[in-house]
């Protein structure tokens, strides 16, 4: 059975990318690639692996073209935040390090507050805080 996911996205430039993610708080894995071609990029405390690999060899990998992120979305990772306050600080980390806050913090459905962005390479992530409590049954 399936123990482990990676997730994994091309970037123009694996050195630009992690200093980027650093700036937001992330952390790498140095264990699973950490060289000018891949690096690994840990999310949450269940430690989800999202592999950045230089687009030729990811491009490698599917034997098919690098999908234009100025087009359109290929994937849109989410993960949680634990306060309204933590969405805010990432939401300006995102910004102060280049990226593209394209949904800026705002109350969604009445039980959820995030944002959205998109890294140097036009992969977009969504930012949630959630308040279970006044979640609709």
């Amino acid at each position: 059975m399936t123990k482990e996911l990676w997730l994994n996205l091309p970037v123009k430039d694996v050195n630009r990318s992690k200093e980027f993610f650093t700036k937001l708080g992330f952390s790498f894995n140095t264990k699973h690639g950490n060289t000018d071609i891949s690096a690994c990029l840990i999310v949450g405390t269940k430690n989800i692996a999202v592999m950045l690999f230089a687009e030729h060899v990811f491009k490698s990998f599917t034997g098919t073209d690098i999908a234009d992120t100025q087009k359109s979305a290929e994937i849109l990772i989410s993960f949680d935040a634990e306060s309204k306050e933590e969405v805010d600080e990432l939401a300006k980390k995102v910004e102060d390090a280049g990226g593209n806050l394209y949904h800026k913090p705002s109350e969604q459905q009445g039980w959820m507050y995030g944002c959205a962005f998109a890294d140097l390479d036009g992969h977009r992530w969504n930012v949630l805080y959630m308040d279970m409590s006044k979640m609709p049954g």
